[in-house]
């Protein structure tokens, strides 16, 4: 990710912020009919429609949390960091800045998802905060992997459940990043991570 960011965008660096780019475990892959992948977590299918694979989120969700922590422990409070993902990055990053650390500064995402009974929507309805993290979401509208309609709809159930966000859908652009998304995305975290602060 880190090799395309970097040809996709010149200048997405930060004088002031540290990026991180954490690899995703290797483990067993439902989908690719259980081959090990470097993955996240496991999923049934990528389908909306069908439930969460929630051991396999609860290892992953213990991994996220120590990578905050170190963060926290180096002094850099959780309201100066922002989570961020594509595809199944994305779906991970909801995880994180809407169940397992509220205090995040911000969240975008770019061709993400969650299913229909996502975790993150029932501990939203369950445990309502009065501040959440703010989001950007990135979508291409010719995307044959991760549909449009899966995003729009993570999007409305997310700004139903009171968080505040932003959908923006990109003209042409498959199950990939572009320039144009991550010039979106860096301005993004210029504006929740100003270097005055």
């Amino acid at each position: 990710m880190k090799e395309w960011v970097s040809i996709m965008s010149k200048n997405f660096t930060f004088p002031h912020i540290k990026v991180m780019y954490p690899t995703a475990p290797l483990q067993p892959y439902t989908p690719a009919g259980g081959h090990m992948s470097n993955v996240w977590f496991d999923r049934a299918d990528i389908n909306p429609n069908v439930p969460e694979k929630v051991e396999s989120l609860a290892k992953i969700e213990t991994e996220v949390k120590k990578l905050i922590k170190l963060e926290n422990d180096a002094g850099i409070p959780s309201n100066r960091i922002i989570v961020g993902g594509f595809s199944m990055g994305g779906s991970l990053t909801f995880h994180t800045a809407y169940r397992w650390d509220r205090n995040l500064a911000a969240a975008f995402v770019f061709s993400s998802f969650l299913n229909e009974k996502s975790l993150v929507f029932d501990d939203l309805k369950n445990s309502p905060s009065g501040s959440l993290p703010p989001f950007l979401q990135l979508h291409g509208d010719s995307d044959e992997m991760v549909y449009l309609k899966w995003g729009q709809q993570t999007y409305n159930q997310l700004k139903e459940l009171g968080v505040k966000g932003e959908f923006v859908i990109l003209e042409r652009l498959g199950h990939s990043i572009n320039k144009r998304g991550m010039a979106r995305i860096k301005d993004f975290i210029d504006k929740y991570l100003p270097e005055n602060e």
